[in-house]
């Protein structure tokens, strides 16, 4: 078993952080992003789409995205749980799962993409959809800021793998200049919280 990382990527993270809350550890080789080494044809050949991460199993199986390889160490390691436990838990981990990335993390990363320099010349950059994505991370900030007033993790009580996207995407907002504001309080109180166990540190 093989973890193809990446520590300039975000997503990466994402796996790194959940493999520390479970205890896991995991053969890593680094793609060097930055010389596009996830463009070349053997890295190809392993994902047609050229993300990081992936994890390559024993018998030659290569699962992409972040959350799918974080759901394969959940089923093979359900201790500590972080996508619930029983139906309601896991679908209302879900929900939150998939807001924090499609409503947060993705607009964050959409803010890079589209006006940061090291994707110049790469992908076709839209700084004026840039811009927009930012406005809407700012929005939900202060959105998610609200829903905190009443629970201490993003899902409940429980920190889960939603905590775990919603901190990626925060600290990768600093690259582009998003951050916590100083009436966040809520906010800022869980991310000094999450930021400060020591997963946050892969």
């Amino acid at each position: 078993m093989k973890l193809y990382d990446s520590t300039l990527a975000p997503n990466p993270r994402r796996v790194r952080i959940f493999l520390a809350e479970k205890g896991i550890t995991v053969p890593t080789e680094q793609v060097d992003i930055g010389k596009a080494a996830n463009r070349q044809p053997d890295y190809l050949a392993k994902n047609p789409m050229g993300g990081v991460p992936i994890l390559e199993l024993d018998d030659g199986t290569v699962i992409a995205e972040s959350v799918a390889i974080c759901r394969y160490f959940e089923e093979t390691q359900p201790e500590p749980p972080l996508f619930g436990t029983g139906a309601k838990d896991r679908a209302l981990v879900e929900m939150w799962q998939r807001r924090m990335e499609f409503e947060i993390a993705l607009a964050i990363m959409q803010v890079f993409r589209n006006t940061h320099a090291f994707f110049k010349g790469r992908i076709p950059q839209v700084p004026e959809y840039g811009e927009v994505c930012r406005k809407a991370a700012g929005s939900r900030l202060r959105w998610i800021d609200g829903e905190l007033a009443g629970r201490t993790f993003v899902a409940g009580e429980r920190f889960t793998i939603a905590d775990i996207t919603l901190l990626v995407g925060i600290d990768f907002g600093r690259v582009s200049d998003i951050r916590i504001t100083p009436e966040q309080k809520n906010l800022q109180r869980w991310y000094e919280q999450v930021s400060s166990r020591p997963s946050a540190k892969a």
